[in-house]
């Protein structure tokens, strides 16, 4: 079983980014599954969330109205649409499903 994120790096404020995540070694359209983030100094915190088939999610106040979380069942990918980015938002960002942890992207934002 491995999840794998890729697509983090610096953007500057109010800028764009678009995490996806690669599973492999489990049934992925069978399970939901979610974006977390820690930031330097606190705790891991649960950002977006969406059911096995897509057709519902769930965000974080904090996030609301800026990502969007996705997922494409027949390419076993998971995605995070990230968009009018903060500095607040900086911080390691894991995808989780099926008991699993990725390794974490970097995302910084930062002028």
């Amino acid at each position: 079983v491995q999840l794998v994120e890729s697509g983090g790096g610096l953007v500057q404020p109010g800028g764009s980014l678009r995490l996806s995540c690669a599973a492999s070694g489990f049934t992925f359209r069978n399970y939901h599954m979610s974006w977390y983030r820690q930031a330097p100094g606190k705790e891991r915190e649960l950002v977006a969330t969406i059911t096995s088939s897509g057709s519902s999610t769930n965000y974080v106040d904090s996030v609301k109205g800026r990502f969007t979380i996705s997922r494409d069942n027949a390419k076993n990918t998971l995605y995070l649409q990230m968009n009018s980015l903060k500095p607040e938002d900086t911080a390691v960002y894991y995808c989780m499903g099926f008991n699993t942890w990725g390794q974490g992207t970097q995302v910084t934002v930062s002028s």
